[in-house]
């Protein structure tokens, strides 16, 4: 896997981490509201999913990254259900994370929560860990969503996810911070297993997640949350270029044809009006585009490293790839995962770049 530039940080343990899906899922979202230019024939997104990482020190410290979606979307202020419904599209899920740790015999109150950011498909119901339980947050999350809704009838999140709840706002410019690779970072456990990044851009406080996966050698979980939507929106890049071959999954719908030139991806996004190791696309839910795509540019230093492994938080791409919790994802590099899951998202262009 090519790559001329270095993502370097703090030494330090291993931690385990384990990828939990509680089933939730937002289908029918054009795909023009979140990304531009458009490709032909990829209108609709497919159904988005919302990854939580369980992240547990060598120590037992324990740590939620990202909480997923709800089981109710009634649970939200009134405007998250008529944006849905607006935007002609369905939410599925009857559990929430907080289910699937307690079936497996987790108990919430041992628990840290950190959602990459204020997101209603990113904080789950908080109202079901107990008031003692932390809520991490990044910077300017508390001036933006607290105390939450009504008082402020603008954000997603209720008023009861705060009542009674210490919220804690990381600082990354404490002489306790330091950088990972280009991003300004926050050793939450204190012995460089875990790391809180600065990701703004997308959302007020989007932070991502690292985690060390092993060590000697190390490798890492890079937990990505909204940095981006879709794969076409971190790859191809300077440093990861399309391969000359491309393969998809045997179960995909291409399996008569799991292999394709590269060449013709490649062709496709010069044709839109892009470079050949340029993103296929642009974000366009943010606060802050400029500040967005630097946050990816970032990532991409990242994601073209052969011992780490993005996962962004609506990747449905790794779903057929990874472990999924109770299982370890630690073991992704034995098993391979990351070149399964690489390229994978080039399927959804593949009615533009070969039958148009």
């Amino acid at each position: 896997m090519p790559s001329n530039v270095s993502f370097t940080g703090p030494t330090g343990a291993a931690a385990k981490v384990s990828i939990i899906d509680s089933g939730f899922r937002l289908s029918g979202l054009a795909t023009d509201m979140l990304l531009t230019p458009s490709v032909d024939h990829f209108d609709r997104l497919p159904g988005l999913g919302s990854w939580s990482f369980l992240v547990e020190s060598s120590t037992g410290r324990k740590v939620l990254f990202d909480l997923g979606g709800p089981a109710d979307i009634n649970l939200f202020p009134p405007q998250v259900a008529d944006a849905v419904k607006q935007a002609d599209a369905q939410v599925e899920g009857t559990k929430t994370v907080a289910d699937v740790l307690v079936e497996n015999g987790i108990e919430l109150a041992q628990i840290d929560i950190k959602p990459s950011h204020g997101h209603w498909d990113h904080v789950g119901d908080i109202t079901v860990f107990p008031s003692t339980t932390e809520l991490v947050v990044g910077p300017g999350f508390k001036e933006t969503f607290c105390p939450g809704y009504p008082t402020k009838p603008d954000v997603e999140l209720p008023e009861r996810y705060f009542e009674g709840r210490n919220v804690r706002e990381i600082d990354f410019t404490s002489d306790k911070s330091s950088f990972f690779g280009a991003f300004r970072a926050v050793d939450f456990f204190g012995d460089g297993s875990f790391f809180l990044l600065d990701t703004p851009g997308h959302a007020i406080g989007h932070m991502a997640g690292l985690t060390r996966t092993t060590t000697n050698p190390d490798t890492f979980i890079f937990m990505g949350g909204d940095v981006c939507h879709h794969g076409g929106e971190i790859r191809p890049s300077p440093y990861l270029p399309i391969p000359h071959q491309v393969q998809f999954s045997q179960s995909g719908s291409l399996q008569d044809n799991a292999f394709l030139d590269g060449a013709i991806f490649r062709e496709l996004n010069v044709k839109r009006g892009r470079k050949p190791d340029e993103t296929f696309f642009d974000p366009v839910l943010a606060v802050d585009i400029p500040r967005a795509i630097q946050s990816i540019k970032e990532t991409q230093e990242a994601d073209a490293q052969d011992n780490v492994f993005f996962v962004f938080a609506h990747d449905m791409r790794v779903l057929d790839v990874v472990d999924l919790f109770p299982k370890s994802a630690n073991e992704w590099k034995n098993k391979g995962w990351k070149e399964k899951a690489l390229w994978t998202f080039l399927e959804d262009f593949t009615p533009a770049a070969v039958y148009a």
